[in-house]
């Protein structure tokens, strides 16, 4: 693993306060406590507090709760940011909701492979299937308050740190789904420097070109 470096505050494909986030994203699913730390420090004054507020909060999904805890009380304590006084989001919406905007977000994400995800998870047990749209996508993924290509380039890396390939296969269609172009894809892997090692990197990288030659004729060319 590479030493934690300070990294340009933009690079090729990422805007400065994106580049944060999925550094903050990656870090919380798949770094020590002082490397979280660091990357934290990092981000102080180059990154919007509320947007991190709901990386910490989609944590939960990727990372787990025990690691989204311990990282949103890190960032009280790195960014001097207190939590919002009240949430009207958290329990604005009832069930019926909250399956109405999961479904629609996760139709969103997975696009035309999203019944088939359906069937797939149903088929592991229909809980999982009523969760993952009611909770992950409904009350989770569809808060107003950061933009479903952000949130998606931010679990992109949030699999590539915690070693899931399966689920970022899922997830680097998602973010092209959700509006991201494969320039800004990759940048997640660029912005990784330190918290994923070099081989995962590539092999991260062989992924998405298989993505992109499957979505379009000449991926490669199209980075903007």
């Amino acid at each position: 693993m590479q030493s934690l470096a300070v990294l340009t505050p933009n690079i090729p494909g990422l805007d400065s306060q994106t580049r944060n986030l999925v550094r903050i994203a990656a870090a919380i699913a798949g770094s020590r406590e002082a490397e979280i730390r660091t990357v934290m420090e990092q981000a102080v004054g180059y990154i919007d507090a509320g947007h991190v507020d709901e990386v910490l909060l989609q944590s939960c999904l990727f990372a787990g709760f025990p690691r989204a805890l311990n990282a949103a009380r890190m960032w009280r304590a790195v960014s001097g940011e207190p939590a919002p006084a009240s949430d009207s989001h958290a329990l604005a919406l009832d069930s019926i909701q909250l399956v109405e905007q999961g479904t629609k977000t996760c139709a969103r994400v997975y696009g035309e492979s999203y019944m088939v995800l359906r069937e797939n998870i149903r088929a592991l047990h229909p809980a999982l299937d009523a969760w993952m749209i009611a909770d992950g996508y409904g009350k989770v993924l569809s808060r107003p308050y950061l933009d479903l290509k952000r949130r998606e380039l931010c679990i992109v890396a949030a699999c590539a740190a915690s070693l899931q390939q399966r689920q970022l296969h899922s997830h680097l269609h998602g973010a092209l789904n959700c509006g991201a172009t494969p320039g800004e894809v990759a940048g997640v892997f660029d912005s990784l420097e330190g918290l994923v090692g070099s081989s995962d990197i590539g092999r991260y990288r062989t992924l998405l070109s298989h993505v992109l030659s499957g979505r379009q004729p000449n991926p490669l060319t199209t980075t903007q």
